[in-house]
């Protein structure tokens, strides 16, 4: 796959790192005209395509299947829900088998765009080499791409706690799972556990889940998790775990015990720099371990650059696309093109989903804008018939002088394609006024986001 590593061992630019900055930045040089290679130690496509973004969002639509079947009874089909069966290894094995094509697209793609691929770990030897086993190669640019890493807390039992990357792969489903973090990979599998008939407890140290969301977004998405049977425990951590024939047993700080058959830790992570061998170039770590580089990706090293979660920016895919598109301009282009960190929109994929972009009204306030706030709540039209007992909710912050509309906040049924549309109307500073002049699509629930007319709040 890819060009022969015999026939060049030096190179304009090697990638460490095939996740989807990494190839963007390999392709898209090497379309350029320059001499590329890329080096990975695992898969290609890195955590986004494997056991990130993809495989997730897989899971969470055979997540809601169930739900499915019930509202069907107020449709008018009979499915006799006493027989149906969840058979976990089969929607693992069908994940898997996705994951693997893509894995094949992502080579084909740097194979088609003469991209050198190299299997293996690399050690940077000095600032323009690359050591990957037994073979060394030369590049006059390097990039570090190597993505981030779950981290499990240093508490006693911490092997016994499972990361997101191993429940892509559980042989079976527990009984009874416990989900520790408040962000939105815990938000994230609670919602996938209990959708698939796993009694779930959600544990989060703060008094409240998804930190730097909306305000509302957050108390909202609370309320509707709780009716989807979720036990949601704030203010609590865990102080150790231990194994017990098969299951386990949780102790909190506040003295409580739990007994459950899975314990999940989605508490954060960390940059993957490991073995690199960057701070003895003189690359600069920040305190959080993430790669110090400046606005165009440039590391304290002339020669190496950075980009993608290693970096500490939004760890969010279309980010370090963009990303790979500006360094690969900057590098082999007209040198030219920043990075635009504003009003990135980004969805979480609990049950119902939630869209957000711009800024929150928490964030405008703080940034002193004087606001209008919109918000409805409502019933979606689906569950009119099939009687569920879930909500939506649609949220614009306003600046009232300007009449611009700062953010979009919305959680309901596929809240991440309303929230798509509504990225460029912010991007492209629309005005209250103009999406009040838009008409909307009826029956929709995206309509509501053109028809609010009312401030709630100022």
């Amino acid at each position: 796959m890819g060009v022969a590593v015999s026939d060049q061992q030096e190179f304009d630019l090697i990638v460490i790192g095939a996740g989807s900055g990494g190839v963007r930045l390999a392709r898209m040089s090497a379309q350029r005209g320059a001499k590329v290679a890329v080096v990975e130690s695992r898969y290609l496509g890195g955590t986004c395509v494997n056991v990130g973004c993809v495989p997730k969002k897989l899971f969470v639509y055979g997540a809601h299947v169930h739900e499915d079947l019930e509202d069907a009874a107020g449709y008018g089909w009979q499915v006799p829900l006493g027989d149906v069966r969840f058979d976990w290894p089969k929607l693992v094995a069908n994940k898997n088998a996705e994951i693997e094509r893509l894995n094949g697209i992502y080579g084909r793609l740097l194979e088609n765009a003469g991209v050198t691929i190299i299997q293996g770990t690399a050690t940077l030897r000095d600032a323009n080499t690359v050591v990957v086993g037994d073979h060394t190669y030369k590049a006059k640019h390097i990039t570090v791409a190597t993505g981030s890493w779950p981290v499990v807390p240093d508490v006693p039992g911490k092997e016994c706690i499972l990361t997101s990357n191993e429940m892509f792969y559980l042989p079976q489903l527990p009984k009874h799972a416990v989900v520790w973090g408040g962000g939105y990979i815990a938000v994230e599998f609670a919602g996938i556990l209990a959708g698939l008939g796993v009694e779930t407890t959600l544990l989060y140290r703060g008094d409240l889940f998804l930190r730097g969301f909306d305000g509302d977004i957050r108390r909202f998405t609370e309320q509707e998790m709780r009716k989807k049977g979720i036990n949601l425990r704030f203010g609590v951590t865990i102080e150790s775990v231990e194994a017990e024939n098969a299951h386990y047993r949780v102790h909190l700080n506040n003295g409580e015990t739990l007994e459950t058959g899975l314990v999940m830790a989605a508490t954060g992570r960390r940059a993957l720099v490991d073995g690199l061998g960057l701070t003895d170039l003189g690359v600069q770590l920040s305190g959080s371990g993430h790669v110090v580089v400046d606005k165009h990706f440039q590391t304290a090293v002339p020669s190496i650059t950075a980009l993608g979660d290693v970096i500490g920016t939004p760890q969010l895919t279309p980010v370090a696309l963009a990303q790979a598109m500006v360094l690969s301009r900057r590098l082999f282009g007209d040198g030219q093109g920043e990075m635009d960190y504003s009003a990135i929109p980004t969805a979480v994929f609990c049950q119902p989903n939630i869209g957000t972009v711009g800024l929150t009204e928490e964030e405008a306030r703080e940034a002193g804008h004087r606001l209008r706030i919109y918000r409805s709540e409502f019933r979606p039209m689906k569950h009119t018939l099939s009687g569920r007992d879930e909500r939506c909710l649609m949220k614009l912050v306003v600046d009232d002088q300007t009449d611009r509309v700062l953010g979009a906040h919305m959680v309901g049924p596929d809240a991440g394609e309303i929230t798509q549309g509504l990225a460029v109307a912010i991007k492209a500073g629309a005005t209250k006024a103009q999406f009040d002049a838009t008409l909307g699509i009826h029956p929709t629930s995206a309509e509501e986001f053109v028809t609010m007319r009312e401030p709630v709040a100022s």
